[in-house]
C-alpha cells in the first residue's frame, strides 16, 4: 500500500497530466475540499463531483495554462502538508501569475477526505483586473 505521501504526491503528477478521472478517483465520496476565501471559486466543496464542477472545470476553462507545482511534501499520521507555487495567465486579462501555496491533504483509508489551500489571494486577484 502505498503511503500517504506517495498519495499525495501521485495526485500532483496526475494533475500536471491532466488526469483528471484519476485525481477524481483518489477522493473520498464524503471529501470536504476548502479553497481559500478571494481565491477564484473560493468556497466549500463536498464530495468529488463538487470540486469537480465548481474548482477543476473554471479553472481549466479560465487559465491557460493554470499549473500547480508541488516543491515539498511533509506528513504526519494521516495528515500531508504540499508547499508549492501555482502560476497560470488569466485568459480574459492577458495577466499571469505566481504565487505560493500550502496545501494541508487529510487522507482515510487510501483515500482524501480533506483538502485545505493557503495562499496569497491577491496575487491571484490581480491576475484578474
Amino acid at each position: 500500500m502505498a503511503s500517504n505521501t506517495e498519495i499525495v504526491r501521485g495526485l500532483y503528477e496526475s494533475f500536471a497530466r491532466g488526469d483528471v478521472p484519476t485525481v477524481l478517483q483518489a477522493f473520498a465520496e464524503d471529501l470536504v475540499w476548502r479553497e481559500a476565501e478571494g481565491f477564484p471559486h473560493g468556497g466549500i466543496y463536498h464530495g468529488p463531483q463538487q470540486v469537480l464542477d465548481n474548482v477543476f472545470v473554471p479553472l481549466g476553462s479560465e487559465w491557460a495554462p493554470f499549473e500547480v507545482a508541488a516543491e515539498r511534501h511533509v506528513a504526519e499520521g494521516d495528515t500531508v502538508v504540499s508547499l508549492g507555487r501555482y502560476s497560470g495567465t488569466f485568459k480574459a486579462t492577458g495577466k499571469q501569475f505566481s504565487a505560493p501555496f500550502a496545501h494541508v491533504w487529510t487522507l482515510r483509508d487510501g483515500k482524501i477526505a480533506g483538502f485545505e489551500q493557503f495562499t496569497d489571494t491577491a496575487v491571484v486577484q490581480r491576475a484578474l483586473t
